[in-house]
């Protein structure tokens, strides 16, 4: 035999083999040096295929045979060789006992050095053999332009390429089809492919020319006999493909690494590239962006696994008849509880009736829209409730909005009441302002009753419930329709799984003009809960917000992430919530470590919700454990019972799991479109491809799995460039998330001049854990981890990262960017002596609002607002100083005046 070879070509991956199959053990004469061995099974046993699994996965310097003899009369004999030296040909030879000598011009194969991307879905394990039958053998052209259509419909931001047994390469788009051409290209290549289609088992280049080295005379090995050629034991790239021919016919064969690729995304991929193959042959005239990456089937598959997978039971009703039934069952059950005034269902509902009729005595009836403006209170579930038992639609204003927007929102609604107690809200013309105390008294003029003081036509379950607006990415903010039916339908899917009861007690902390209310408000009062209406400044004080949740015994919580981050902050080893519901924006499961160690998951169920105001708060749920919060879990689940979703292409086509796109949504939650905007209705709300009805195109990014489950991925217009560079912001906050000192992160890109791309800088926001961590090392971790494009320009610590009325975080508070400080100086800069309590809180006043601060100056007019606020409180503790409460520096705006109140303070302490 030859010498030996170079010890890369002992890996498994660069050898090949063939099995042959017969009756009768044939004559081992011919094969010197054979390897025999009898098996006492039928060639069918588990034990005879786990014996012939491990002679086809052994690799060999020099070719090796084994005869494996079964207890049935039936053998295969095994050849294996390293491909660069003894091809196709040279196995069949060897397999009919031929002597065959190693080419003289070995091929060294193509390293597989490339990352894992993130559509493979790749974990742990080892990759399996997957074929699909095919009918037409192409030429390594084609498959080459395939390859290249397919990766490119996975990952459209990379450029696919493709090891060979000779080199690798790439294809560039082209007009059409058949006027691509493969080129050498450079690089780390993910897909290989390994063609041999001759018909005389040789392998062919691109040109039909023989490779060197190989014969291309057919040898016989019998007759009665089953051939099956395996291309390489191990796959020589991530993610191998292999064309070729035997005795069960043209074959396409997929090996991949389970690192890279899990099972399943290995199993589908090399489906599509057959499919997409067909087109390359038969529609050259076809251009890659129009190739069909599904077959009809496929499509169907991957329809079904958006579905949920429980169906959803719901008769429709309208919200003020589901809320009647709850009253007749339990009246006298306590229903909303806010500070030292708790009503009982009955005496909800008969509030809500005599402001009903007081809506209708001022001309509200079926169709109005009415606006509500009231802080979060009683009185206002009292008001939400009149406005739909009056046959009328409520539109929640938040009183904090400026007053343009409160302005802005009367007139595109066209409201014709607006229930306040804002002195401020704006004059709109033909919008009447009143009081929740006038609904109540007899109405002095003002619009003529509705059809006099009838009783109005019930609400009908398609008619509109309410309508809230939300921002866009520009423009005015525009009001999202929702019918009585889709909050229905979301109480429905979700009581029995969570097991919500009248014995429960909700929070409701959210503003009634963000869409989490709904699913507070109502997902409570129609299950018979009770309802704890979370004060605003409580909200946004996280100690005081723990001892509400301790006091009222609070079992169901809904909080954004962003929001639940402050939380985390103080001790809640008390709290004693049974289900904790997150939504509103994406979760980083990592964060929520610290409440797993303080309450497992026997006793609390954490749940992260994915949803979208268009599609009626919440789309998908995922039960979240210790270990997915570990592994930093993507996943927001599968789709609510009654929601099902797709992740669709710019084009609007399917995408096979793992690859990412546009998250669509369709069922029950879909909403009736934005109020007064029919173009944009038209263009986001569109026909619904497998179902009766609309579906939602939802601007987010997202993948699903083979399982069903869909990971978020943000937005789709959350990649940036910097310098030329394609960045993922949600991949740097990924990796500020991973230092352990760190508890939150934001990460966004500022411009010193808008005109100018080259003052783009990324600016990166962290709070830090409690007592510990320093922002200048939270940089100089990421530094070791991030390329220098990607690496923040500047970390700046706050005590909480700013949220908007809807308890998202507000980018446009964040302040400005702390200048770049060696480690230990902030450090330094804590612990400094800083003179009387005017000058520590002057300083202090300077450092978070980044301004000079004179001690007569205004906290508000300076830009301070109530994130500010909490910083300069956990500053004064931070340095022992008298703590300062949100509502005192309300009422005491500037140094001075707020010295004099903690000095008071501290001498006349409260008991």
């Amino acid at each position: 035999m030859s010498a030996s070879l170079p010890e890369p070509l002992l890996h498994a991956a660069h050898c090949h083999a063939l099995r042959v199959r017969s009756g009768p053990s044939p004559d081992p004469a011919p094969w010197p040096g054979l390897w025999i061995e009898d098996i006492a099974v039928p060639a069918t046993d588990p034990l005879a295929e786990r014996r012939r699994a491990a002679e086809l996965a052994r690799p060999s310097r020099d070719p090796r045979s084994v005869l494996l003899r079964y207890a049935d009369g039936l053998t295969d004999l095994i050849v294996v060789a390293p491909r660069g030296r003894w091809d196709r040909t040279a196995l069949t030879r060897l397999a009919a006992g031929q002597p065959v000598a190693p080419s003289d011009a070995p091929r060294a194969p193509a390293s597989a050095s490339a990352a894992p991307p993130a559509w493979g879905l790749g974990g742990e394990g080892t990759g399996t053999a997957h074929v699909v039958a095919l009918d037409d053998a192409g030429d390594e052209a084609s498959w080459l332009t395939a390859l290249a259509v397919t990766l490119r419909r996975y990952d459209p931001g990379t450029r696919p390429v493709i090891g060979t047994d000779h080199g690798t390469f790439t294809v560039e788009p082209a007009a059409t089809l058949g006027e691509s051409t493969p080129t050498s290209a450079t690089g780390p290549a993910l897909t290989g492919l390994l063609f041999c289609d001759d018909a005389d088992h040789g392998c062919g280049h691109a040109d039909g020319t023989a490779l060197s080295g190989e014969a291309v005379t057919r040898t016989q090995t019998g007759t009665g006999t089953e051939t099956e050629y395996v291309p390489c034991l191990a796959p020589p790239f991530p993610l191998t493909v292999s064309l070729l021919r035997d005795s069960d016919g043209l074959r396409l064969r997929c090996d991949h690494l389970g690192s890279h690729f899990s099972a399943e995304i290995a199993a589908r991929f090399v489906r599509h590239l057959a499919h997409v193959h067909r087109q390359v042959r038969h529609r050259p005239q076809t251009s890659p962006d129009d190739v069909e990456l599904l077959d009809d089937a496929e499509r169907a598959r991957v329809a079904a696994l958006g579905r949920p997978p429980r169906p959803l039971a719901t008769v429709p009703v309208s919200v003020p008849g589901a809320f009647a039934r709850v009253v007749a069952a339990t009246p006298d059950r306590i229903a909303v509880t806010d500070g030292g005034t708790a009503l009982t269902y009955r005496e909800l509902d008969e509030r809500a009736a005599r402001s009903a009729h007081g809506l209708r005595a001022r001309g509200v009836g079926a169709g109005d829209r009415v606006g509500v403006c009231l802080e979060r209170s009683a009185e206002l579930v009292v008001t939400l409730l009149a406005v739909l038992r009056a046959g009328a639609t409520y539109v929640p204003v938040d009183p904090a909005y400026p007053v343009d927007r409160l302005a802005h929102t009367a007139r595109d609604a066209g409201l014709g009441v607006v229930v306040t107690r804002l002195p401020e809200f704006p004059a709109v013309a033909g919008c009447a302002r009143v009081t929740p105390d006038e609904l109540v008294a007899e109405p002095r003029g003002g619009r003529q009753p509705h059809r006099g003081n009838a009783s109005p036509t019930p609400p009908s379950p398609d008619d509109p419930a309410y309508v809230i607006y939300t921002s866009g990415s520009t423009g005015r903010p525009k009001g999202v329709v929702v019918p009585h039916r889709n909050v229905i339908a979301l109480i429905d899917a979700t009581r029995e799984e969570y097991g919500l009861e009248a014995a429960d007690v909700w929070t409701w902390f959210h503003s009634s003009a963000f869409d989490f209310s709904v699913w507070e408000i109502w997902g409570c009062l129609l299950t018979g809960g009770r309802l704890v209406v979370v004060p605003y400044f409580v909200s946004r004080e996280p100690d005081h917000f723990r001892d509400l949740l301790v006091a009222e015994k609070v079992t169901v919580l809904s909080q954004t992430p962003s929001a639940f981050a402050q939380l985390l902050d103080v001790d809640h080893a008390d709290v004693s919530v049974r289900l904790v519901v997150f939504g509103g924006e994406p979760l980083d499961a990592r964060m929520l470590l610290p409440w797993f160690d303080r309450h497992p998951e026997r006793s609390c169920r954490v749940v992260n919700m994915f949803g979208i105001t268009e599609t009626t708060v919440h789309v998908t749920e995922q039960t979240l454990t210790r270990r997915l919060a570990l592994a930093g879990t993507r996943s927001v689940g599968r789709a609510l019972p009654g929601w099902h979703l797709y992740v669709a292409d710019p084009a609007g086509r399917l995408l096979p799991p793992g690859a990412a796109g546009e998250i669509c949504v369709g069922g029950a939650g879909v909403a009736l479109g934005y109020l007064g905007r029919d173009e944009l209705t038209g263009r986001r709300f569109v026909p619904d491809p497998f179902s009766d009805g609309p579906m939602y195109r939802s601007g987010d990014l997202g993948r699903l799995r083979p399982d069903g489950r869909l990971e978020h991925l943000g937005r789709i217009d959350s990649q940036v460039k910097i310098r030329g560079f394609r960045i993922e912001l949600d991949e740097i906050r990924s990796v500020l998330l991973e230092d352990p000192a760190v508890r939150s992160a934001a990460v966004l890109v500022r411009r010193d001049d808008p005109a100018d791309a080259a003052t783009a800088r990324i600016d990166a926001y962290v709070t830090l854990s409690s007592g510990s961590g320093d922002p200048a090392r939270v940089r100089e971790r990421a530094a070791g981890i991030l390329p220098d494009y990607m690496l923040p320009a500047t970390v700046t610590a706050l005590d909480a990262l700013p949220l908007t009325a809807n308890g998202k975080l507000d980018t446009a508070k964040l302040p400005a960017p702390a200048a770049p400080r060696p480690p230990g100086r902030a450090e330094a800069a804590r612990t400094d002596a800083a003179g009387d309590l005017t000058a520590s809180l002057t300083e202090i006043w300077s450092d978070v609002l980044g301004v000079p601060v004179d001690p007569d100056d205004d906290f508000f007019e300076l830009g301070g607002n109530s994130l500010s606020a909490v910083r300069i409180g956990a500053a004064l503790r931070a340095r022992g100083l008298p703590s300062l409460r949100l509502r005192e520096l309300y009422r005491h705006p500037t140094v001075r005046a707020t010295v004099a109140s903690l000095a008071g303070a501290h001498e006349h302490p409260r008991t």
